[in-house]
């Protein structure tokens, strides 16, 4: 039998293997919205408002924005406050304290087990004060402005040095 008649009929099943309806009840991402709404149901997270989303893909767009001490602007680059206060004033229109001490000093504490995104996460990295913030983006990162010679980024919170410094974390939108 020539080489030629076997090669079709092996194209034909590959072709028809790949153009079946992917199933849309996957497991791993039907177990990821059930926990979710195991989550929301209970009343420990609040679901995820479109302003959050706003907050996050204005936060995401920012990634790659040099670190500048005191930058406030994607122009001029950012430190970790002037990044969060651009994020939140352009995409939320909310007002928030240009420092750290400011961003400690709001009151809506949000539980560390129960972030969700948008949530402001402190970090104490030179001692007992916070002097460092981030913009919770979900799935355990955070986004932020880290020191000199960095770009704005995401980093995994349950990173040994992320724990080692987390000081708390405030909840801005509701």
């Amino acid at each position: 039998m020539p080489l030629k008649f076997l090669i079709i009929p092996c194209l034909l099943a590959t072709l028809v293997g790949c153009a079946g309806t992917p199933d849309q009840t996957d497991a791993g991402f039907a177990g990821m919205n059930s926990g979710t709404q195991s989550l929301i149901d209970s009343g420990t997270a609040s679901p995820v408002s479109p302003t959050n989303n706003e907050v996050i893909f204005r936060a995401f767009s920012l990634i790659g924005t040099p670190y500048r001490w005191g930058g406030s602007s994607p122009a001029t680059g950012f430190d970790c406050s002037g990044l969060i206060n651009y994020v939140y004033r352009e995409a939320a229109g909310v007002s928030l304290p240009r420092t750290t001490a400011g961003l400690t000093a709001l009151k809506d504490k949000a539980p560390a087990q129960d972030l969700i995104p948008g949530d402001l996460v402190l970090f104490a990295m030179s001692g007992r004060s916070v002097d460092h913030a981030g913009i919770y983006v979900g799935e355990g990162r955070f986004l932020h402005a880290p020191s000199s010679g960095g770009k704005v980024r995401i980093d995994e919170l349950q990173a040994s040095y992320w724990q080692r410094t987390f000081k708390g974390a405030r909840r801005v939108l509701r």
